[in-house]
């Protein structure tokens, strides 16, 4: 079994958790949305501080930001595509065409980096720096969220 085989097989054993009574809302129409990127690529800005193992915190990401670091340091990822084109995991250049065009309303000035390697019960993520990334987002006025998942 090589190693991409037995993380799947390793995260099939693993629960999912359950809401209940999940949150729901309904958000204006794209064309007057603001848009945010939140990835689990752990990007963070040269200079500010990097993901540790484990690490359940978050980084806020301006929108101008161009000296991303990925961050992400699991054997199992492959980043040849993130080396070629940032956007495979912040696709802030797309969004600003999309915005450009008038299919959004405009680009978040701030996006979300979480790191996607983390521990097996995410409750941290769930109950505190999830909880205090969204509202970052909603103080910046965001409407809606693409999540980039790593």
């Amino acid at each position: 079994m090589n190693g991409d085989q037995a993380m799947r097989a390793h995260s099939a054993t693993l629960p999912g958790p359950v809401f209940d009574d999940p949150a729901w809302v309904t958000p204006p129409p794209l064309a007057r949305s603001t848009v945010a990127i939140v990835t689990s690529a752990a990007l963070y800005a040269a200079g500010d501080e990097a993901f540790g193992a484990a690490d359940a915190g978050y980084r806020l990401i301006e929108r101008d930001r161009r000296d991303l670091v990925l961050g992400h340091w699991s054997p199992n990822f492959d980043r040849a595509g993130v080396a070629v084109d940032l956007n495979v995991v912040y696709p802030i250049d797309r969004l600003e065409e999309l915005a450009a065009a008038g299919t959004i309303g405009a680009v978040a000035p701030r996006h979300v980096s979480f790191a996607g390697n983390q521990p097996d019960d995410v409750s941290t993520i769930r109950l505190d720096s999830g909880p205090a990334a969204a509202a970052a987002l909603r103080a910046d006025g965001v409407d809606v969220v693409i999540l980039t998942p790593v």
